[in-house]
């Protein structure tokens, strides 16, 4: 039967800390370890290493993953912007893993990625870790889910606390600064995938009718900007406020739905409005012919969110999870909550799991409606079972 144990261990002397997190994560465990995942937020890189080897050191032969952040997930709790290593530690009976490095290579004119595995029928979800200064995470994710044949990823967009030369990968005993490292999973403990993207709905939904690339020129036949100035001056004030704050839409993964409704949207940014032009930008390319709605979030529709996506996931895999690693963006924490246990807390509550490791990305990897994407603001999710 599978064992999980997770422990978060703070101090400015990150080695020690290393070693007081893989102690306790490892303590329930009646064998050792088949996995360790372990993540390090500290503000010297080479600490970072340091601490990053000695977890790895201390996992034994157990299968090591992990990365440098600016806040980590573990013990129930979130930590951001301090000294801190979390460790995730689970006995695996009954999954396979097995570890890759990606690399980029010149091929031609074009840049091509190397060192992913094929998957075989018994893989159930990749895990990846990406150096997103040094690796073309979008790009390499959204081919993905086609390349791979539907296998879901599901991790994080390393950081570091000064940025890009800070940022660490951890794979096998090796420390990495570059590309991506990962694990493929399979068998019968992956439970699977979950994400939330935490907005609500506003407005009506509409038919992209002109569009070149990522610019959205008109909706429903009539120009994009007016469209959204006046939904705009319908809505309420409070949600009015929202929208200028940060306004996002959602593009329809299913054209083929009866309706759509609040889930069935994959979320991106508005990134621009052109009021001469009647266009809107958007962050990601869009179709004519596909379905777009606005969407806004806050504290409470990032809340309802969550926790509707947790109780719908633990509904539709039977109440199996037993333990999870989460990736949560860098901007919800604090940023966005009273707290920065908010989203472990809910995990912990709706499943009913007690082991729950992770960190706050700067972006976060997952599916929706069946394809990979690279998301911003979401709380993405990997379930294990006993």
């Amino acid at each position: 039967m599978a064992r999980f144990g997770d422990a978060l261990a703070t101090g400015a002397d990150l080695v020690s800390a290393a070693e007081r997190a893989v102690l306790e994560a490892t303590r329930s465990l009646d064998a050792p370890a088949d996995l360790v995942c372990f993540f390090v937020c500290g503000a010297d890189p080479d600490e970072v290493t340091l601490a990053g080897r000695r977890v790895m050191e201390l996992a034994g032969d157990a299968v090591t993953l992990g990365c440098s952040a600016t806040g980590v997930v573990g013990a129930g709790r979130g930590m951001e912007e301090q000294g801190g290593v979390s460790v995730w530690a689970a006995q695996l009976p009954d999954v396979t893993l097995a570890p890759f490095r990606l690399d980029v290579i010149p091929e031609g004119d074009h840049l091509a990625v190397v060192g992913m595995h094929e998957p075989d029928s018994h893989d159930r979800a990749a895990l990846l870790l990406v150096n997103p200064y040094e690796f073309p995470a979008q790009s390499f994710v959204e081919r993905s889910t086609d390349a791979l044949s539907g296998l879901p990823i599901v991790g994080g967009l390393a950081d570091g606390m000064r940025g890009q030369d800070s940022v660490r990968l951890f794979c096998g005993g090796e420390v990495v600064d570059a590309g991506a490292v990962g694990l493929m999973l399979g068998g019968a403990g992956v439970v699977g995938t979950m994400v939330s993207q935490g907005c609500r709905p506003v407005g009506r939904a509409m038919v992209v009718t002109k569009a070149e690339g990522n610019v959205i020129l008109e909706l429903a036949g009539d120009s994009a900007y007016e469209r959204l100035e006046n939904l705009v001056n319908s809505l309420p004030p409070e949600e009015q406020e929202l929208a200028a704050n940060g306004l996002h839409i959602g593009i329809a993964m299913d054209e083929y739905a009866d309706s759509h409704e609040h889930g069935d949207f994959l979320v991106r940014s508005v990134v621009g409005a052109d009021p001469e032009e009647g266009s809107l930008t958007i962050g990601d390319m869009v179709e004519v012919g596909q379905t777009v709605r606005f969407q806004v979030r806050d504290y409470d529709s990032a809340t309802a969110d969550l926790v509707d996506r947790l109780q719908v996931f633990d509904e539709e895999t039977g109440g199996r999870s037993s333990a999870a690693l989460l990736f949560s963006c860098n901007s919800r924490g604090t940023a966005m909550f009273s707290t920065s246990d908010h989203d472990v807390r809910a995990v912990q509550q709706n499943l009913g799991v007690q082991s729950v490791g992770g960190f706050f990305a700067a972006g976060e990897i997952g599916p929706v409606a069946g394809r990979n994407h690279v998301h911003s603001l979401t709380a993405c999710l990997l379930a294990f079972e006993n």
